[in-house]
């Protein structure tokens, strides 16, 4: 996966998402808000349409009382009322109207063509029956009748707010309204305000996001060149560490053969030389001496054979790693004088031929630096099985040393940091004990049994 990526997955991804949530919550609350901000205003609106309704209707019987509040019940009494409610009006849309019981329209000032029609049975574009809710609410005492109406000065159906009382001894219903169109306008205008508000925070999480986002992204790149230069700068150590391996391996098998094979080969060289000579020439002196030469080429066979052994032993391949660790072993005590005691008391069949070459080329080297600094009389090697794990322990009773110091040296020191990364490199552990009892455990998971 590339950089982009995992930054995106684990960085800007969830970031965006967080901003995505934060942005519909927020516009559900918004709506929530808006609804309830709107039914707020509509209810205070309506409140004071109510209060001035019935203050027109107040007006109107006040105007009504001579004649009515009287008692009168004749027909002229009827038409003097009739025309002074038709000549009342308030605003550019404000009127009175009077139906009778049955529905029968009796003043209607806006519309005059409703005059002597019986719309009780009329509905509006809701379904509503106008002057049947309107003439209950009259029947009740007076009440308050939502409905749609033409508005005059528009010629539109409007939402419209009426209110009615009853002319009982008449069998009349007198009523007025109030057009709602504005109540819609104050609302539309709040909701506008409020998602213009929501626009701007909306538009301001979207360039927080953006800015966050680039600040991930930036502090993610520049975290992963830290990382990436670091990462360089290791494995530079390690690339020194493997050259300077492979220089010392060279140079140790460069003396092995310059000091011992090259200098029996050499002698074996003169030796046959004196031979030949002596063979081409009879007289002077008997030959002799082949065989201190067969013996010299014994010795070279045997240190051509050693040096073979310690690059890659056979019986590492034929026999395994526990019979590798004692010829190593062995090979030191013949050559060094130092006691050493391998103790194999596990197979290796079940560690893989890497893991295995691994601990080989970990004791190979850690006997070699016992020889070579420890300053020890006794070592011991032991290869033991623990739980799920083929465990490699060196021990040696010499000086010891500063671990910790030694490690961190530039050059390695005496090779620990080369076997520790070939044992964490292959997936084992690596754990060193020191001053004084030196003690060396090298350790690899086995694989499940077949």
């Amino acid at each position: 996966m590339t950089l982009k990526a995992k930054i995106w997955l684990l960085a800007v991804a969830p970031l965006l998402l967080a901003v995505a949530l934060i942005s519909g919550l927020l516009a559900f609350e918004t709506q929530r808000l808006e609804r309830q901000q709107a039914q707020v205003l509509e209810d205070a609106l309506i409140s004071t349409k109510q209060d001035e309704l019935r203050s027109y209707i107040a007006l109107a019987l006040t105007s009504i009382e001579h004649l009515y509040g009287t008692g009168r019940d004749d027909d002229v009494a009827k038409e003097q009322v009739k025309a002074i409610l038709a000549s009342m009006n308030f605003g550019d849309d404000g009127y009175f109207f009077v139906y009778d019981k049955d529905g029968l329209n009796i003043v209607h000032p806006r519309q005059p063509e409703l005059m002597g029609q019986n719309l009780w049975n009329m509905r509006d574009s809701d379904g509503v029956f106008v002057i049947r809710e309107l003439t209950a609410r009259a029947r009740e005492g007076g009440g308050y009748q939502r409905y749609r109406w033409p508005k005059p000065s528009t010629g539109k159906i409007e939402r419209k707010l009426g209110y009615a009382v009853e002319l009982k001894r008449w069998g009349w219903m007198l009523g007025t309204g109030i057009y709602l169109d504005d109540v819609d306008v104050a609302a539309a205008k709040l909701r506008d305000n409020l998602l213009s508000s929501v626009r701007q925070t909306l538009m301001g999480l979207a360039a927080l996001a953006m800015i966050a986002a680039l600040a991930v992204f930036g502090g993610g790149l520049a975290l992963n060149i830290s990382e990436q230069r670091r990462a360089d700068r290791k494995l530079q150590v390690m690339a020194f560490r493997v050259v300077t391996s492979q220089e010392e391996e060279r140079a140790r098998v460069s003396r092995e053969l310059h000091d011992h094979i090259c200098q029996l080969l050499v002698s074996i060289k003169y030796q046959f030389e004196l031979v030949g000579h002596r063979i081409k020439h009879p007289g002077e002196q008997p030959v002799t001496g082949l065989d201190t030469e067969i013996n010299s080429l014994s010795k070279a066979i045997g240190e051509v054979r050693r040096i073979s052994h310690g690059l890659r032993p056979a019986l590492l391949d034929d026999l395994g790693l526990p019979a590798a660790l004692k010829q190593i072993g062995n090979e030191l005590a013949q050559r060094s004088g130092l006691t050493v005691q391998v103790v194999p008391t596990a197979h290796a069949d079940r560690l893989p031929e890497l893991q295995a070459v691994s601990l080989f080329r970990v004791a190979q080297e850690a006997l070699r630096n016992v020889e070579q600094h420890a300053q020890a009389a006794n070592v011991e090697v032991r290869l033991a099985a623990s739980k799920d794990q083929l465990v490699l322990v060196i021990t040696d009773d010499g000086c010891g040393f500063d671990v910790k110091n030694v490690e961190l040296s530039r050059d390695g020191g005496i090779g620990l940091g080369n076997m520790r990364e070939r044992v964490e490199r292959n997936g084992g552990r690596f754990v060193l004990v020191s001053p004084g009892r030196t003690e060396l455990t090298a350790s690899f998971p086995l694989a499940e049994a077949a």
